[in-house]
């Protein structure tokens, strides 16, 4: 028997899990939060198996309580089921100890096949939530393989400075800058300066 607990923020989701989860004979529903300290409370008392966590909650949100759960209960899996599918909330639900990563449209027999799979150790992550990793990680990766140069350069270009003002702040003249260009052009994958300043604009948080 699967022991879970819910924790979630919203009356409806709770019913309806909890409807869902009467259904399934291998599962056991032994308790169910409106919030995160609440919800850290009851998988203490409770120590489930698994915990279906909501990320955006009042008190503390399912990132912290995450974290919580993970320091004192590291056998407990975290499966978060969010509305949520930024990069930024994926990546710190994982950070925090998530064990798995589920969107709120998701199927009930998906939600129940992930409920399985998370406590036999396998981390279900929806399909969305993979790809937004992934592009993240892609992405990540291209700037991080820049030098710090060429990301001065490329941070002048977002802001619209043309050839000969960059080569002057940067104490360069203008063909090392070309070349510069040239070479970051390739590297991203665009064919002109308008593309590489949608690029940085997109991909790049500071000018280094």
């Amino acid at each position: 028997m699967i022991r879970v607990v819910i924790v979630d923020d919203h009356m409806m989701v709770r019913a309806g899990l909890s409807q869902l989860l009467s259904t399934v004979p291998d599962i056991e529903l032994v308790g169910v939060a409106t919030d995160g300290l609440e919800g850290v409370e009851v998988v203490l008392r409770e120590k489930p198996d698994v915990v279906l966590m909501d990320l955006s909650m009042p008190n503390l949100d399912g990132v912290g309580a995450t974290a919580r759960v993970a320091a004192r209960l590291p056998e407990c899996k975290v499966l978060v089921l969010t509305s949520f599918s930024d990069q930024r909330r994926i990546t710190e639900a994982f950070a925090a100890g998530a064990n798995g990563y589920l969107l709120k449209h998701t199927e009930p027999d998906q939600i129940v096949a992930a409920i399985r799979s998370i406590h036999v150790g396998e981390s279900p992550l929806d399909p969305k939530a993979a790809s937004v990793m992934l592009n993240a990680r892609r992405l990540h990766t291209v700037a991080d393989d820049l030098s710090s140069r060429q990301l001065e350069v490329l941070g002048y270009v977002r802001e619209g400075m043309p050839n000969r003002i960059i080569a002057y702040k940067l104490g360069i003249t203008e063909r090392t800058v070309k070349a510069h260009l040239t070479r970051i052009f390739a590297h991203i994958g665009v064919s002109d300066r308008t593309q590489a300043a949608v690029w940085a604009t997109r991909n790049l948080t500071t000018t280094s």
